[in-house]
């Protein structure tokens, strides 16, 4: 079973409780922030956003099929109150629990099935050699996205492509991008950077972010920049 499964594992056999991302991540066994990403680029949402419709869609199918009442639902999946409850099934499904209880159906919605292990995408096997990186100075552009919104990102590299080659104590030749401050809804801060010597007086859209010393595990690509898997 490869982490992607184990997450997928551990989120059908829990998602009634409350658990957080760095659980997640400790079952799969890797950090929180590649999994994160990973489990976003393969099914295009967060983990913490899949294990809620998953419990919403369950309680769907318990309202339409039991005589079970709203609250008891409610507070079975997680929920504190009936209106807490009821306010995210109506965000995810666009109805009311009591309009699903006395239809005694969840055909007008669509419900979040859980995802199979054997659907999850491959990635291609790539060997990397490790390095070991000083710290690094960078200046650039910073935006978040969440899930929803990562496919901007390349977007983000036209609008920093004029400020290479005006930024202050540029070295290097090579243009980066960092990911860092996720959280368990899958959002990210985003750079677009280079290398600087110092930080000095740039124009007040750029950023500044400074990398610790790092071990890498460095992939080599030879396809497009923004196609890298």
């Amino acid at each position: 079973m490869d982490f992607v499964g184990k997450a997928l594992w551990y989120i059908e056999t829990h998602f009634e409780d409350e658990f957080t991302l760095d659980e997640v991540a400790n079952v799969a066994g890797i950090s929180k922030f590649h999994f994160a990403r990973t489990f976003g680029t393969c099914f295009g949402k967060s983990v913490i956003r899949y294990a809620r419709e998953r419990r919403l869609s369950e309680a769907a199918k318990q309202l339409a099929d039991s005589d079970r009442s709203i609250l008891d639902v409610a507070l079975g999946s997680g929920y504190t109150s009936h209106e807490a409850f009821t306010r995210a099934f109506k965000a995810q499904f666009g109805v009311t629990p009591e309009s699903i209880q006395k239809a005694g159906s969840t055909e007008a919605i669509n419900l979040v099935e859980p995802l199979k292990m054997n659907e999850t995408p491959t990635p291609a096997t790539l060997d990397p050699r490790i390095e070991s990186g000083d710290v690094m100075l960078l200046v650039g552009l910073k935006r978040r996205y969440s899930d929803a919104t990562s496919a901007l990102i390349p977007a983000q590299w036209q609008a920093f492509q004029p400020h290479i080659g005006n930024i202050e104590r540029h070295i290097g030749t090579a243009a980066f991008g960092v990911m860092c401050n996720s959280d368990d809804e899958g959002n990210i801060d985003y750079f677009t950077a280079v290398e600087v010597s110092g930080f000095g007086d740039n124009t007040p859209e750029l950023d500044a972010i400074r990398v610790p010393p790092q071990t890498y595990a460095v992939f080599d690509h030879d396809g497009h920049v923004l196609r890298c898997p």
